[in-house]
């Protein structure tokens, strides 16, 4: 699970500094690649690596969840279906990527959301929508104290 949260922070590291180089920096969205986008330029334009980190994110939330219980496992569930749509997204972007048809007639890939909102606050947003429910679920399971948790099978918990 650590190992997890350190994948989902450098995620975030990698967006939140594309989003300040776009908007304190002012940088032109094509040149705002985050950290690992500025020496690999083709990381921010391959729809495989970015099709890659949303399987990777699914596949995690789904080998991870047998070990949450209760409300830590509710929450966990929440972010596992947020990130079901997330990697339908990254798919759909990936064919149209592969295919060279692109939804709406547009010029590049774009995904269904993309359709109203652009593509950098989008993932910012999804991310969120992921994060929360995730950081949620992993501090209630992390929580001795709580009844639901005497089901865990592991030995996470810290007591309080």
């Amino acid at each position: 699970m650590k190992i997890f949260a350190v994948i989902v922070l450098a995620h975030w590291a990698e967006h939140l500094t594309q989003a300040v180089q776009i908007y304190v920096m002012g940088w032109p969205v094509p040149e705002a690649r985050g950290v690992l986008g500025i020496p690999f330029p083709w990381l921010v334009t391959s729809e495989w690596m970015h099709y890659g980190y949303a399987l990777l994110m699914l596949v995690g939330f789904l080998l991870l969840r047998p070990g949450f219980t209760g409300k830590s496992r509710t929450w966990w569930n929440v972010t596992l279906g947020i990130q079901v749509w997330h990697h339908f997204e990254h798919l759909l972007l990936l064919i149209q990527a592969l295919s060279g048809a692109y939804l709406a007639g547009r010029a590049v890939p774009t995904s269904l959301i993309q359709l109203v909102a652009p593509r950098v606050e989008l993932h910012l947003f999804y991310n969120a929508l992921v994060t929360i429910p995730m950081v949620i679920a992993m501090v209630l399971h992390a929580r001795a104290d709580r009844a639901d948790n005497a089901a865990a099978r592991c030995a996470c918990a810290v007591e309080r």
